[in-house]
């Protein structure tokens, strides 16, 4: 099987699964990315929180004198 035959068997392929895509409407679009916009925001609230948590803890035992 020649190069050119082995390409145009690989486009057919991929034009085939490309065309099984479904895509998403605006709505489930604007409300799935809502929801990793808020989860994205929700995490990193919490990972600053836990930092400044674990920050003081280390200020405070180093802080210490024995």
């Amino acid at each position: 099987m020649s190069l050119l035959a082995k390409l145009s068997s690989w486009f057919t392929g991929l034009k085939a699964e490309f065309n099984k895509i479904i895509w998403p409407d605006k709505q489930s679009l604007a409300r799935q990315t809502g929801a990793v916009v808020a989860t994205s925001v929700v995490l990193g609230l919490v990972i600053a929180l836990l930092d400044f948590l674990i920050q003081y803890g280390v200020d405070f035992l180093v802080g210490l004198s024995f």
